[in-house]
């Protein structure tokens, strides 16, 4: 079963357990967010289309985490001028697990357990470095590592040679 939805004016087509990243969302990571505005519910049987939303369609999901998304550069320049310009922005992205869908007689649960985990502590994890803020983390064992070894000096020039044997 899948539903579309529209919020931050854009619509996106969900299902039950899926991750979703939307414009930003008021409120703490794992609250509970309702989307009201249910454009169309559909399953393998067929789909309801709401005029202009279904009657009793609500998608429930979990607020994961709010962040900043991808940066985006702004160039400006006007040739020969010598005006250039370079700026940027991060636009603010909630990210969501969708856990329901209901309306129009159907409805669809998501059976899994929703982590918190940000995306920072994930691409940490993937990095091998070790998670920040998270009190239930456990340390891999540290082994013990050689010593490295020492590098040897770099050639000397023929002016700092001769200098130091005169």
């Amino acid at each position: 079963m899948y539903a579309v939805i529209k919020t931050g004016g854009k619509q996106y087509r969900v299902s039950a357990g899926d991750l979703l990243v939307v414009e930003k969302i008021e409120g703490e990571a794992g609250a509970k967010v309702r989307f009201e505005e249910v454009l169309l519910i559909g399953d393998e049987a067929g789909a309801v289309v709401g005029t202009p939303v279904v009657d009793g369609g609500v998608v429930e999901g979990t607020l994961i985490e709010t962040r900043k998304g991808k940066k985006v550069k702004i160039f400006k320049k006007i040739r020969r001028q010598g005006y250039r310009r370079t700026n940027g922005h991060r636009q603010p992205e909630s990210a969501i697990r969708i856990t329901a869908i209901n309306g129009a007689g159907k409805s669809a649960a998501w059976e899994g357990t929703v982590s918190l985990v940000t995306k920072a502590e994930l691409d940490a994890r993937a990095r091998g470095l070790a998670p920040r803020g998270l009190a239930e983390a456990v340390e891999a064992p540290v082994a013990e590592e050689a010593p490295a070894p020492k590098k040897r000096a770099a050639p000397k020039k023929k002016a700092e040679a001769a200098s130091e044997e005169a």
